[in-house]
């Protein structure tokens, strides 16, 4: 019974990581498809074996997603929690995908796992939710617009006196190495967050020590090709709000976003370890290159609709989770 739960808990997980996939593969392509330097095919493609080559490089944010937001009995609830919790995150990623909105992942998957915990009167890591996650989404977001808006700047600089359709020529042509970066970093973040919670739910049923927090290798396996294929998948109406509703990107802006994102992803994976959003990080890296031609160059209304969803998704995946950890103990 115990390994029937566990092998229906780990589908779960990995349904989650192919909704990460396609909700989240916007973060890495929008600009390049928008300023036509990928096609959208082509894009894709290059997105899902970046994203497989960056699950591979590291493990730092597994550990954190973990073994560092909650601490779950070491039984069935437990793993009851981390199914809810997932079924939290799934159900807010489906419902901003739905509405075209660049939500996080990442913040539903930690807010999920904060609802299931309290749900079951479970402990969570406060202090370590407070490091790691809460001083990230707020400086995630602020570092991008402010390095965005720095890079874009240069780049204006650097180029004030050339011919601006050679500019954007070559720009076409960086953007290309640009989106790999960033779509390794996505890979290197978001594939790891689902790492972590199925370490977490080998934990909990006894399958691996409370004290080992390697991942297994067919833990990496699975999950680096579940999100590949979720990213080939696409995720269309994201792409558009982000490549074209924030703000009119040329290659120059679209070179300046991506880089600047992929230097805070890999950033915050290697040294803090921080389960960052890569949809704050990019989407703030955008804003922060647009406000370089004008403030109005940005569509405000549709930033703040953002935002908004931002700060909803911790609470609202938390909410469904709860409400799932209880439908879920009915049946026991």
């Amino acid at each position: 019974m115990e390994l029937t739960a566990l092998i229906v808990v780990v589908g779960i997980a990995l349904f989650f990581n192919y909704t990460n996939g396609f909700h989240d593969a916007a973060n890495a392509i929008a600009t390049s498809v928008s300023t036509r330097a990928l096609t959208p095919r082509a894009a894709l493609a290059m997105a899902a074996v970046m994203n497989l080559v960056g699950a591979f490089l590291g493990t730092g944010v597994a550990k954190t997603v973990g073994s560092g937001i909650i601490d779950p009995p070491k039984d069935m609830h437990g793993l009851t929690i981390v199914a809810a919790a997932l079924i939290g995150a799934i159900v807010w990623n489906l419902i901003t995908w739905y509405y075209g909105l660049p939500s996080s992942s990442t913040h539903g998957l930690v807010g999920g796992l904060i609802g299931a915990a309290l749900a079951a009167s479970g402990s969570v890591l406060w202090a370590a939710v407070l490091e790691k996650v809460v001083l990230w989404m707020v400086l995630s977001p602020v570092i991008g617009l402010g390095l965005g808006y720095l890079v874009m700047t240069c780049i204006l600089w650097i180029f004030r006196h050339s011919h601006p359709g050679r500019v954007g020529r070559r720009f076409r042509i960086a953007q290309s190495l640009s989106a790999a970066a960033m779509a390794l970093g996505h890979g290197l973040q978001d594939a790891q967050k689902t790492m972590g919670i199925i370490v977490l739910a080998l934990v909990t049923t006894g399958y691996q020590d409370a004290t080992d927090s390697h991942v297994p290798v067919w833990v990496i396996l699975l999950c680096a090709a579940v999100l590949s294929f979720g990213t080939y998948a696409g995720g269309w109406r994201i792409m558009r709000t982000l490549g074209r509703k924030v703000i009119e990107l040329d290659p120059p802006k679209g070179f300046a976003a991506e880089a600047t994102a992929a230097s805070v992803l890999y950033a915050t994976a290697f040294i803090w370890q921080a389960p960052v959003s890569t949809t704050h990080t990019i989407t703030a890296a955008i804003m922060g290159v647009g406000s370089t031609k004008r403030r109005s160059a940005v569509r405000w209304g549709v930033a703040g609709n953002i935002v908004t969803a931002w700060i909803l998704t911790i609470p609202a995946a938390g909410i469904v989770a709860a409400l799932a950890y209880w439908i879920i103990e009915l049946f026991h």
